[in-house]
């Protein structure tokens, strides 16, 4: 995989998102390479350890849109929200496997509107997906995607809550 080639196409789509609007809602922008994939991450720094890198923190949420060898031979895109560690998260008493289940049930008003999705995970990955894409022009998907999770990220909040 040429990382600098799909980093740029990830940074170029990035540096189109409203910056606004994630910053109201106080969601953080991350664009980068791990594990040979190169990603667009969203987060909140509210949803990390404290004191810790949101990125890497040991406890986290994210959604993340990322693509890899082994994506790009099949021509697709993949998305999905990961929660680490929640057990972990200072302020709260969450059990990975309740929260997961509660996000779901939530998650399943907005579901229709997310292509190739699937919530058939453990605790982990609240929720995954995929499209398919040109590989030369992309950063639309990427928007979408981004600009979709804006649409959901509440339900984040909004499960947090019940762990306080």
């Amino acid at each position: 995989m040429d990382a600098s080639f799909y980093l740029d196409k990830f940074q170029k789509a990035a540096d189109q998102l409203d910056k606004k609007k994630f910053h109201t809602n106080q969601i953080e922008i991350a664009v980068g390479v791990v594990l040979d994939s190169v990603f667009l991450k969203l987060y909140k720094k509210s949803w990390a350890s404290p004191l810790q890198d949101p990125l890497t923190a040991e406890s986290r949420i994210f959604f993340s849109v990322w693509i890899n060898d082994s994506t790009i031979a099949e021509q697709k895109i993949f998305y999905n929200i990961h929660a680490f560690k929640l057990r972990q998260l200072k302020g709260y008493s969450i059990q990975s496997r309740k929260f997961a289940e509660l996000f779901r049930a939530d998650f399943k008003n907005f579901e229709h509107k997310w292509k190739n999705v699937s919530v058939d995970f453990g605790p982990l990955t609240l929720m995954e997906g995929w499209l398919k894409i040109d590989l030369e022009n992309f950063q639309d998907d990427i928007l979408k995607l981004a600009n979709g999770f804006l649409e959901i990220e509440h339900l984040v909040d909004n499960t947090l809550v019940r762990f306080k």
